[in-house]
């Protein structure tokens, strides 16, 4: 007679799945703000929403992932990090049109759930979340046998924030004579990993504990570097200057992120030697032949997010950002734009 299946026979294991829940309840936790009146582990996570705080407001929402980055997570066999990138890729597409982050919810998929890595995901989401000032207020673990490699997962996430309907910004105050401010990325972020890998592990055949000149750190911890959270110097910025738009350099670069928040009318010059470009993306580009332009819509190239601002502002938010040990540089302009004109010219 054949014998009894499980689930767990099958593949799914319930018992390390409520572990799980029990292992990262302390630091998820740590992430939620005053409005918050649930614990994890319910159907569904509860937000008493401020609304005495505002006079219209409006919520702003944003789903990302972490992309093919998760690829050398897997190689370097280091997990406490692309939570980040996580919290990053969905905070950092709010905050650009003024919105404080409230909560965010995360998705963890894998074929068979490893306790020790899947804690180390959560507690980077975690980390991310206490920086970006939002409340990790639920999620979903699913364990699918046979639809993930081993050793493999994904990770998803979303956010809601909200933002005064008159504080929304979304480029249109954008004028000839704004100042372009570029915001220090912290390396490759979360964006053209799939054409980084292809030089550097293809092309190159380099190895992730590869130690390359010109790079403090090997290459898989290059790579590996998380994502900046811009959310609070955004919000502090916001507080006390015009910012007319904000851009954040995700994949598509400057050239394709930039003309997002560009009126008609107008375009932005930007002026390529006026900020550092981190080595790694010297080396991607030097290790695969690959075009300047492709490299500027496929990397951030050292700028992580773009704000214009009125001339006679510019000076004092590159002093504030410095004040929030934030690497910032005047890297071009708006000026008006003919027809059929590109919304982005290097110079």
């Amino acid at each position: 007679m054949k014998g009894q299946v499980t689930y767990k026979s099958a593949g799914v294991d319930i018992d390390a799945g409520n572990k799980f829940v029990d292992l990262i309840r302390p630091m998820v936790r740590k992430t939620f703000r005053p409005e918050v009146i649930t614990d994890i582990g319910g159907f569904g996570g509860l937000f008493s929403f401020p609304a005495k705080k505002y006079k219209d407001p409006v919520l702003v929402s944003s789903t990302d992932g972490v992309g093919t980055k998760l690829k050398v997570a897997f190689m370097v066999g280091k997990h406490d990090t692309v939570g980040i990138d996580l919290v990053a890729m969905c905070v950092n597409d709010i905050v650009v049109q003024g919105a404080e982050p409230l909560f965010l919810l995360d998705y963890l998929a894998t074929g068979k759930l490893s306790l020790e890595v899947s804690t180390q995901i959560i507690k980077g989401v975690a980390s991310g979340c206490k920086e970006a000032g939002c409340a990790l207020i639920g999620g979903e673990t699913a364990e699918m046998p046979s639809f993930y490699k081993e050793g493999e997962y994904d990770l998803a996430g979303f956010t809601v924030g909200v933002v005064e309907r008159k504080k929304i910004i979304d480029g249109s105050t954008i004028r000839a004579g704004d100042q372009l401010i570029g915001i220090g990325s912290s390396g490759l972020h979360s964006n053209g990993y799939s054409l980084a890998r292809k030089v550097l592990f293809e092309r190159m055949r380099l190895k992730p504990n590869r130690q390359v000149p010109g790079l403090s750190r090997t290459v898989g911890e290059e790579l590996l570097m998380p994502t900046r959270i811009y959310v609070k110097p955004v919000l502090n910025l916001l507080a006390n200057f015009h910012i007319h738009g904000i851009a954040h350099i995700t994949g598509g670069g400057i050239t394709d992120n930039l003309p997002r928040v560009i009126p008609k009318g107008c375009k932005a010059e930007i002026h390529k030697d006026t900020w550092p470009v981190h080595p790694i993306f010297r080396i991607i580009q030097e290790g695969g032949n690959v075009p300047e332009a492709e490299m500027l819509r496929t990397f951030n190239n050292g700028i992580g997010m773009i704000l214009a601002v009125p001339l006679k502002e510019a000076a004092g938010v590159i002093s504030r950002l410095k004040g929030l040990k934030e690497k910032a540089y005047p890297i071009g302009e708006i000026v008006k734009a003919k027809p059929k004109e590109n919304a982005v010219q290097y110079q």
